[in-house]
This record gives structure tokens, C-alpha cells and sequence, in this order.
């Protein structure tokens, strides 16, 4: 097996963008509760079932890699993979919709 000296870095760097977007994905849906932010009627609705989501698509995806013969850290790159899948997505629409004009 090949030894790869980047592995040990990649897995704590991955999860730390991951972070990065969830807490702008966090501070866009604030801000459009208090009215600082343009969002969707249903985005409160959204916020919340898309957890459920993501979280069965992460343990999904860390079960099959197991069950293939992967390694924990293999797994745990495949739920970060797919949460980051998820806040990426949410950066995106979130940040096309842009600030309110509040005066």
C-alpha cells in the first residue's frame, strides 16, 4: 500500500471548510430572519429537514464505505464529503440571493 503523507492533512483541513460553511450558511439564514438577508418563504421549514437529510446521507455513506471494506478514516471523509455537499449547496443559493435593502 502506498503511503500518502497528505492523508493526515487533508481529512482535518476538509472538515475545517466544512465548518467555514456551515457557519456562513448559519449567518446568512440569521441575518434573513432578522430581515437583513432576501430568503425563501419556506427557509425556516428548510433549515430543518435538511438535517434529517443529511445526516442519513452522511451515515449512509460512512456505512457503505465500511461495509466495502474502507477504513474509519475513509469513512469519516465520505460523511464529510457528503455534509459538504450539503453547506456547499446551501452557500451557493444562499449567497445568490443577497442582502435585503433595509434602508
Amino acid at each position: 500500500m502506498f503511503f500518502d503523507p497528505t492523508a493526515s492533512a487533508s481529512l482535518p483541513l476538509e472538515t475545517a471548510w466544512l465548518g467555514w460553511e456551515a457557519q456562513a450558511v448559519i449567518a446568512m439564514r440569521m441575518a434573513g430572519m432578522a430581515g437583513l438577508w432576501h430568503a425563501a418563504p419556506d427557509e425556516m421549514t428548510r433549515m430543518v429537514t435538511e438535517k434529517i437529510d443529511a445526516g442519513f446521507g452522511a451515515t449512509e455513506a460512512a456505512a457503505r464505505t465500511v461495509f466495502a471494506g474502507g477504513t474509519m478514516d475513509q469513512a469519516m471523509r465520505a460523511m464529510v464529503k457528503e455534509y459538504s455537499r450539503h453547506t456547499s449547496d446551501n452557500v451557493q443559493r444562499l449567497s445568490k440571493l443577497g442582502p435585503a435593502q433595509v434602508f
